[in-house]
């Protein structure tokens, strides 16, 4: 089995190309508290992207395994683990690591998996669904009347955050770039979609709303959007900044806040995640939407876990809608 496990690492920081083969040559021991697990699907995201091109610091000095989400089967359990057997299978999401066959992980990170929801599902939702979960709920807890405008409407986490803004009863506006994302988006709980390639999404949000602006802007973006998505809020209205797909949005400073007395925050998933009831609850709430299909999860693309700087390509370049999904 051993010669058979193996990682997908990069080099040190810097482009797809970094990446590379490494053996596993000897399968780890979980240490107390730990499982030992083995991937049958893991999920591609823009935070693998930042880490692997060294937006974010790297936690060792050379060959750091990505990859935040991940699905698989419970191959060993370590001292002092309850709620999780041998074949079980399981779920997670944790910064880095999930770019390979096997990976130890704290039983705490840990959600069970239901029989009805796949394992490639739950490898595309882990990160993504999670996101929206936080998004919705605390950081902006949207109720039902209200307008939002959510950036990259046809990415993996805008597919989701749309389904379930209307699923509440949301005015949901998005933006994506090109036609065939924006039809995209307008199926998937949108009431209207901006093309941020051919239209200012500052003053077509003015006019969908009569010049008011929205409740809250949910910003992925990053420096492209940021300010723009200050102009799209009115008054007493909500930043969410939760991530940096264009750069870091440096340019925003506290005073620009005073232009409607808004509101910023940039929360974080692992926050989130690092709160077991929390967790479990938010995971129970995704699966149970899913189940009820108010919430279809769409998989652009599936490939073999060596063909990852490819998934890296598409997702850079915009070329993806939905999630992508490695299989080991």
């Amino acid at each position: 089995m051993t010669d058979q496990a193996y990682a997908m690492a990069a080099r040190r920081p810097g482009g797809s190309d970094m990446f590379h083969k490494v053996a596993i040559a000897t399968l780890p021991e979980p240490g107390p508290g730990q499982v030992r697990i083995r991937h049958t699907a893991v999920g591609v995201n823009f935070l693998d992207v930042y880490y692997r091109g060294g937006s974010y610091p790297w936690p060792v000095e050379a060959d750091l395994v990505t990859g935040s989400e991940g699905a698989g089967v419970v191959e060993a359990v370590g001292a002092g683990v309850t709620g999780f057997a041998v074949g079980q299978r399981v779920a997670y999401t944790t910064p880095n690591g999930a770019y390979a066959t096997h990976r130890l992980l704290d039983a705490a990170l840990l959600v069970p998996l239901p029989d009805d929801i796949p394992d490639e599902i739950a490898a595309a939702v882990m990160l993504k669904g999670l996101t929206a979960h936080y998004l919705l709920h605390h950081s902006f807890p949207v109720e039902a009347g209200q307008t939002v405008l959510f950036h990259a409407a046809a990415g993996g986490v805008g597919l989701i955050a749309g389904q379930w803004l209307a699923a509440k009863g949301v005015r949901a506006i998005g933006t994506a770039g090109g036609p065939e994302k924006c039809a995209l988006a307008l199926q998937n709980g949108y009431e209207a979609v901006i093309d941020y390639r051919a239209q200012d999404f500052v003053a077509e949000v003015g006019r969908l709303t009569g010049g008011k602006g929205v409740a809250a802007v949910y910003d992925s973006v990053g420096a492209d959007t940021i300010m723009g998505s200050l102009d799209a809020l009115e008054r007493f209205g909500t930043l969410v900044s939760f991530g940096q797909s264009s750069g870091t949005p440096d340019q925003l400073k506290i005073k620009d806040l005073t232009r409607g007395s808004l509101r910023v925050t940039r929360p974080t998933l692992f926050h989130h995640v690092a709160r077991r009831d929390w967790l479990l609850q938010a995971a129970a709430d995704l699966f149970g939407m899913i189940r009820s299909g108010r919430i279809v999860i769409r998989i652009d693309r599936s490939l073999p876990l060596q063909e990852v700087a490819e998934a890296h390509d598409g997702l850079e370049g915009r070329r993806t809608t939905g999630s992508t999904v490695l299989i080991p």
